[in-house]
């Protein structure tokens, strides 16, 4: 198979809204890849590479050599440049890795050129998520999605279940289970306003009501006195968490498989800000913030899997072996009020919010159901919008990436607080792409200057504290709200009550 083929298939499924046109492009590629080029196609249509880090990044893409004419890169030519580059390290590295670029990028098409950089730099923007990526093998392979996506939750990613499910088929995948030692998709949570509506969702007549940590996902695998930890996107920083490690091994277990977070604490026991976990668990040099583990579910214990088994089941089988002081604080809620109760309990502590389970669900690996549904204090500012970038990948022509401010009293100036793309539709685009080229003051390489008139409604979840942004702090997950026409700049928010949100400070 061409790169070709896989660029034109990613158009065909960019260009469509449909989710069955999509998904019917992904299985006609994929059934007309070879088993050899399976892994790759599948992770490429999906967006991204099969190597992780390849050394590249937008800066080394700038300037490319003139495009071939003729399409003749193959599938897994491409595949093994890219393991070529992702291997080069220690001196001459950067020299070999321009070299192997420049050699790789004059063999592309115009077209396939394009879609490399914008695979490399995450940029594809083709809306083939792994969820259609897995209905689009079920569809090529002839088999129920369920035991795809069952075989993918265990296995840990597509492209590990891609070739067996064309070889093998249901028979094949069903032999695929859960393995200590090998991470596996995590449970995830879908989101509602508030507990009554997650209670409604989740179902029920009692559920599970779970503090909402803002830490970092960790899921622990303990095999006698080996344990691993990994990430939400099972990266492996077992070697990062030396006291989690010495947490889950004290366990008495012989084999167990536990889901978390891990967290850094204050001295008054309080969680301390986001990026104080986010960089000590990012960290291989020793030293920094204390991590501790608190644990919500168990999918393992000595030999049994518990996958399957109820939310509540778990819950016993986690409280029986874990310490309590290592679990996530837990209530079985019977109303609306007892949910309430333990949710304002959860903020109290300082954590984000809370997680509400139902009583009797298993745990669906990798999926974003009913089953748990969080519930997070939605916070909104007034802020103007101080510049804007140029979009990529699907919003290449339009201005996408808004910088925000607030005001600064004193100064009578703004303070920038962090950039944000999130939460635009294409309506809002093309709105935001006319208004901004009026507002425009410069152009540099990819920002647009703007003059400070336009107030943006933003949402967030926290504030966490930034050495990039001039006011010491920046927004998480911001993303916008609506623009607002109404209100004048001198009414917007300041930066003193976005400190207001940061209880660290």
């Amino acid at each position: 198979m061409l790169l070709n083929d896989v660029v034109a298939a990613s158009a065909e499924v960019a260009g469509s809204r449909s989710r069955k046109t999509k998904m019917a492009a992904i299985a006609r590629l994929l059934g007309a890849a070879s088993p050899a080029e399976l892994p790759i196609v599948a992770a490429w249509i999906g967006g991204s590479l099969r190597q992780r880090r390849t050394g590249l990044g937008w800066r080394s893409m700038t300037a490319l050599p003139a495009p071939a004419d003729v399409a003749t890169l193959g599938v897994e030519a491409v595949d093994a440049a890219f393991e070529q580059l992702a291997a080069l390290a220690g001196p001459g590295s950067q020299l070999a890795r321009q070299a192997a670029t420049e050699e790789l990028f004059s063999r592309a098409t115009a077209e396939e050129q394009g879609w490399l950089r914008g695979v490399v730099s995450g940029a594809v923007r083709q809306g083939a998520l792994d969820a259609l990526v897995q209905e689009g093998v079920a569809a090529a392979a002839d088999l129920p999605l369920d035991a795809v996506r069952r075989a993918v939750m265990l296995a840990g990613s597509t492209t590990a279940v891609v070739t067996t499910a064309f070889a093998e088929g249901v028979d094949g995948l069903a032999r695929i289970g859960l393995e200590v030692g090998r991470p596996v998709l995590p449970m995830l949570a879908s989101s509602e306003p508030d507990v009554a509506a997650a209670l409604a969702r989740a179902g029920g007549d009692r559920v599970l009501v779970d503090a909402k940590l803002d830490g970092i996902r960790i899921q622990a695998h303990k095999s006698g006195d080996e344990v691993r930890i990994a990430t939400r996107t099972l990266e492996d920083i077992t070697s990062r968490l030396p006291e989690v490690v010495d947490v889950v091994r004290a366990l008495p277990a012989r084999t167990a498989v536990l889901d978390g977070e891990a967290i850094a604490l204050g001295a008054d026991g309080r969680p301390r800000p986001f990026q104080e976990t986010a960089s000590r668990t990012a960290s291989l040099a020793p030293g920094g913030s204390t991590i501790t583990p608190y644990f919500f579910d168990l999918l393992h214990l000595d030999g049994r899997d518990l996958l399957d088994e109820p939310t509540h089941v778990r819950a016993e089988a986690l409280a029986a072996l874990v310490p309590e002081r290592h679990l996530v604080d837990r209530v079985i809620a019977a109303s609306v009020d007892e949910a309430e109760a333990a949710s304002r309990a959860a903020l109290a502590a300082g954590h984000e919010g809370v997680v509400v389970k139902a009583y009797d669900a298993p745990y669906a690996a990798g999926r974003r159901g009913a089953a748990w549904v969080k519930v997070k204090p939605v916070h909104t500012l007034d802020l103007v919008v101080l510049a804007v970038e140029e979009g990529s990948g699907r919003r290449r022509g339009w201005l996408s990436n808004i910088h925000l401010g607030a005001r600064d009293p004193e100064t009578g100036g703004f303070v920038m607080l962090g950039k944000t793309f999130k939460g635009m539709t294409d309506d809002m685009l093309a709105w935001q792409t006319q208004r901004f080229t009026e507002l425009m003051t410069e152009r540099n390489d990819w920002v647009v200057a703007l003059r400070p008139e336009q107030v943006v409604e933003i949402a967030f979840d926290g504030v966490q504290r930034s050495s990039r942004y001039p006011g010491g702090v920046a927004l998480r997950f911001a993303r916008v709200v609506r623009y607002r026409d109404d209100k004048p700049v001198d009414e917007i928010d300041t930066i003193d009550t976005v400190r207001s949100y940061a209880s660290w400070l």
